[in-house]
């Protein structure tokens, strides 16, 4: 991939006229370096989110939850490969991104670091942290880098999907027994202030929005995509019938938003270091993973380079890569 020679003034009337960076066009290094990192980190989540809900495949307690379950973290793997795809787009190889996920250089989402206890985990999975990650991405869709937006599109299909699987699940077991509504409850009790902190630190704290805003990578800071979850959940809790943990959640009037109470932030830096509950199984596991599936990788390149060599003996172009390159795009 070869970019076009350096332009600052094409670029930003691409921006002004609110048009779309494609991968050849010039761009500045620092903004292909925030995509890299903000691309980079939202695919590690997708992978590395398989593993609380896929812990429940196993003990799904019907056919019917167990198959709905199996397609979402499937989807979640295609969602990873997408965002991989449009990565390597800014010319960088998925090889290296994984060798930094799995020497903790980059990052993947706080909230993957939490357990999942029980079944009503998977429901408050759906529920909050994909209906957090909707409102983060649905505006990534109108980001200014083409590739990242366009595979945003159908990412954000399918996580409205997940959002109200989740929805339903809890809905049922909220019907259900009272054991049943309790264990509802106690999931979302656990998992509400975790996906608060999905949005990143206070807009004042944070090192990347306003040069990403500026850019327009991102449409909205963390605040503002904060609020307007929470301005969402409220209404879906009373129709739960589910309490959300949080005695000074209320309408303020003069605001038109629901004012919500204190997050705490040494919780979110703690798990971002590494102390969340379960940061060491979730790397540990995606290592794992990793070196098992290395014969599986090793197949694939050897069978790309028979095609390849197949093709250059029978005369036909090189089309291979060029293509995928395309596709990922």
């Amino acid at each position: 991939m070869t970019a076009t020679d350096p332009d600052p003034d094409t670029f930003e009337r691409t921006l002004a006229a609110d048009e779309r960076v494609e991968p050849r066009d010039w761009m500045p290094d620092a903004y292909r370096a925030t995509l890299v990192r903000q691309i980079a980190q939202h695919a590690h989540s997708e992978i590395i989110g398989m593993q609380p809900e896929a812990n429940w495949i196993t003990r799904a307690p019907s056919l019917r939850r167990k198959a709905i379950l199996i397609a979402k973290v499937q989807d979640e793997a295609g969602h990873g490969l997408y965002l991989y795809g449009a990565a390597e787009t800014l010319g960088v190889a998925r090889e290296d991104l994984l060798d930094a996920l799995h020497e903790g250089r980059q990052r993947y989402s706080s909230i993957f670091n939490y357990p999942t206890l029980t079944w009503a985990d998977v429901g408050a999975i759906g529920w909050l942290v994909d209906g957090a990650a909707i409102t983060n991405q649905v505006p990534l869709c109108r980001c200014s880098y083409g590739p990242y937006a366009r595979a945003m599109v159908r990412i954000c299909k399918e996580e409205s999907f997940h959002q109200r699987q989740g929805y339903e699940l809890l809905l049922a077991l909220a019907k259900g027994t009272a054991a049943q509504r309790a264990m509802a409850q106690d999931a979302v009790d656990r998992w509400w202030w975790p996906s608060l902190m999905m949005f990143g630190p206070p807009d004042a704290e944070s090192p990347h929005t306003r040069q990403s805003m500026a850019w327009k990578i991102k449409r909205h800071s963390n605040d503002e995509l904060r609020q307007r979850f929470v301005d969402i959940c409220v209404p879906q809790a009373e129709t739960l019938g589910l309490t959300l943990p949080d005695p000074a959640l209320r309408w303020n009037e003069e605001r038109g938003h629901f004012d919500h109470g204190p997050i705490d932030w040494a919780e979110f830096k703690a798990v971002l270091r590494g102390a969340g509950p379960c940061n060491e199984q979730r790397i540990g596991q995606r290592r794992r993973a990793h070196a098992e599936g290395a014969w599986v990788r090793e197949a694939a390149a050897a069978y790309a380079r028979k095609q390849r060599d197949r093709r250059t003996a029978d005369g036909r172009p090189e089309q291979g890569r060029e293509r995928g390159r395309e596709v990922a795009a």
